[in-house]
């Protein structure tokens, strides 16, 4: 996988199947060995125990969030038993990026460097819950795909600044997060746009591309694709968030 996840993005997560011992079941989480991290020896603060516990649960609400499934499911699993555990192909929608530096102290190897939120199909972002979503690191040693299904205003990248259709200025921050420099509705663009600075300054690469991609279509159809796959609401939302950090200690 690679790094470049942007607020928007639609993909189709898998994980292949490998297996994991079970170590402790409850009604609502099923407690595995897990196959894919490692101790981290110089983090002094926090001791992993190399389990991680999975929703058991089809009726909870943890069932929803979770990714990992286990074959064979929860119900059919014993302490002791060996199970299989992976992501079957699952679409979800980036809801935010963050990226640490220095990398965040988990108490595993590898240290966190990415977090991608993603939301499942049919889960839209709400701004009232303090947190939602399920977060992956791509480079964290887990073998998940992230293959790429829709990425709206792909032509663009946040901080694009734009001149729509009909001669109004735009700041691009995300697909559904647009402001306009006079400050009037409505909140979307008409297409086609001209790309106008990028990184604060012409690309008149840049501009070509954007150009040639906004000829036909409309913001309309962009959010309506959007839509279509992910059966959420659009909301603005984080672009990313790059984390300065101190060495946990």
């Amino acid at each position: 996988m690679g790094a470049d996840h942007r607020v928007g993005d639609v993909l189709l997560v898998s994980c292949p199947y490998t297996d994991a011992r079970v170590t402790r079941l409850t009604r609502r989480e099923v407690v595995v060995e897990w196959p894919w991290w490692e101790v981290d020896p110089d983090c002094d603060w926090i001791e992993w125990n190399g389990q991680v516990a999975l929703a058991g649960d089809p009726a909870s609400y943890d069932w929803d969030l979770e990714l990992f499934r286990t074959e064979p499911p929860p119900r059919h699993l014993e302490v002791g038993a060996v199970c299989k555990v992976g992501i079957p192909p699952t679409v979800v929608h980036v809801m935010s990026v963050e990226r640490m530096d220095p990398p965040l102290e988990t108490g595993r190897l590898p240290r966190l460097e990415t977090q991608v939120m993603v939301l499942r199909t049919g889960q839209s972002h709400d701004p009232d819950l303090e947190w939602q979503g399920y977060g992956i690191a791509p480079d964290d040693g887990i073998p998940i795909a992230l293959d790429l299904l829709f990425r709206p205003y792909a032509c663009l990248v946040a901080g694009d600044e734009v001149a729509d259709a009909a001669g109004r200025a735009w700041r691009f921050d995300a697909p559904w997060d647009w402001h306009p420099f006079d400050g009037q509705e409505p909140s979307e663009p008409a297409w086609p746009l001209s790309l106008l600075t990028r990184d604060g300054r012409p690309d008149d690469a840049a501009a070509t591309v954007v150009a040639r991609a906004t000829r036909s279509g409309s913001h309309e159809q962009e959010l309506a694709r959007w839509v279509e796959l992910t059966q959420a609401r659009p909301t603005r939302l984080v672009v990313v968030r790059d984390s300065a950090r101190q060495p946990n200690r």
